[in-house]
């Protein structure tokens, strides 16, 4: 393992990269965590992973397993004198975990950082700061977190979606509502914790940017991705030169970086936005990590997101991520286990599905499949965009999914 520096108390203290042979660590042991770790061991890494499930897909694949909670202080303690740098594979991991990590090991995307994202109150708060000279802002909204909030509330954000402002993820947490009555119960049945009201906004399509800043400021980014969601997941990501107008695409990332730069980000990042029946752009929230929307990296560019993360973590030079294929990516949830409607468990038909040109299967490692549990994705890539979408519409036929376009 190669020498810490003296005084690692943020990611930017560390002058010189961490060279392979460095152990890196990551906080969570799910698939993002799964890939991260493939990623830096095929760049010659050592890697260690904290997470309380002794099955974990990371922990399963990764050199050191630290089996503890996110906030044992021991566990902590083993995985900042096992790791060199430590990063985060989900936006919930206790930000006063990573925080007090970051007192002995560099910690990349840092602490503050996190907190913003597992708030929607300071995260809605940070997009508008980052819109105020001509960007990108969120949709119009309100926080409700008292009586006299909901009860201030304008008539102009109805119809809306209420959202709680902590742990909501893939749709979770959130109630449309139509009137204040509905409001007004929403709120009631959320336990009346902190909210937030989006008001709803005539929706074209779903799209999101990923983008990797290192220590330096510098700054390098994925296409942006055009994305279809199915019951708040997402289901199906598609990106070409063609799945939006330049300006528009453009004026995405542009948003993008600057919501990075605000927050002095250092690591991975994805942004998703709402792109609105006028063309017109909405900033809708962000994740301090890879992304589902990303997977398709691993198999249509010449570094994934992950070679990305690890490559941010370890104060590596970043390059621009080049897409060399169309691509669209399927997610595959537990459901197709159980497509015969009887209960009974039938293992997809994988064969029928790689016989297929530019098929790239990722599955997860997850020993136990479960009706809406993230079990891998399949990624289409090909020459031209009309021979992936034609391939991907074969694929979801077979895995009897439903549409297989984003576009």
């Amino acid at each position: 393992m190669s020498p810490r520096p003296a005084v690692p108390t943020s990611p930017a203290s560390t002058a010189s990269p961490l060279l392979p042979g460095s152990t890196l660590g990551v906080m969570g042991g799910g698939q993002l965590g799964r890939m991260f770790v493939h990623a830096a061991q095929a760049m010659g890494y050592f890697t260690v992973v904290l997470d309380p499930d002794p099955d974990s897909p990371a922990g399963r694949v990764s050199h050191h397993h630290v089996h503890a909670d996110y906030e044992d202080g021991d566990g902590l303690a083993r995985l900042s004198r096992l790791a060199d740098a430590v990063t985060t594979e989900f936006e919930n991991v206790p930000a006063g975990a990573l925080a007090s990590l970051a007192g002995d090991v560099p910690v990349a995307p840092a602490a503050d950082a996190v907190a913003i994202a597992q708030d929607r109150i300071r995260e809605k708060a940070h997009f508008v700061r980052c819109s105020a000279e001509g960007g990108v802002g969120p949709a119009p909204y309100a926080v409700i977190e008292t009586e006299d909030q909901l009860a201030a509330v304008g008539d102009e954000l109805l119809p809306g979606i209420l959202k709680t402002a902590r742990l909501g993820y893939d749709g979770k947490g959130q109630q449309t509502v139509h009137t204040r009555a509905e409001l007004a119960a929403a709120w009631a049945a959320s336990g009346r914790v902190a909210c937030v009201l989006e008001k709803r906004l005539p929706l074209a399509m779903e799209c999101s940017v990923i983008v990797a800043r290192g220590r330096d400021g510098q700054t390098v980014h994925f296409p942006p991705q055009r994305n279809l969601h199915r019951g708040g997941i997402l289901a199906v990501t598609e990106v070409h030169e063609q799945n939006m107008p330049a300006a528009q695409a453009q004026r995405a990332v542009s948003a993008t970086k600057s919501i990075a730069e605000g927050l002095d980000y250092v690591g991975v990042l994805c942004v998703e936005f709402f792109v609105l029946e006028d063309g017109s752009l909405v900033v809708n929230e962000m994740a301090p990590r890879p992304h589902n929307s990303g997977h398709y990296t691993l198999d249509a560019c010449e570094q994934s997101q992950f070679e990305l993360q690890v490559r941010t973590l370890a104060g590596l030079p970043l390059v621009v991520p080049r897409q060399h294929s169309p691509a669209i990516m399927l997610n595959i949830l537990g459901d197709l286990w159980f497509v015969q409607g009887d209960g009974a468990q039938v293992e997809p038909p994988w064969d029928r599905v790689l016989a297929l040109p530019g098929t790239h299967l990722h599955l997860y490692g997850k020993v136990e499949a479960r009706r809406g549990r993230k079990m891998g994705h399949l990624n289409i890539t090909g020459a031209t965009v009309d021979q992936v979408r034609e391939v991907a519409a074969q694929a979801a036929s077979l895995l009897g999914l439903a549409d297989s376009s984003a576009c």
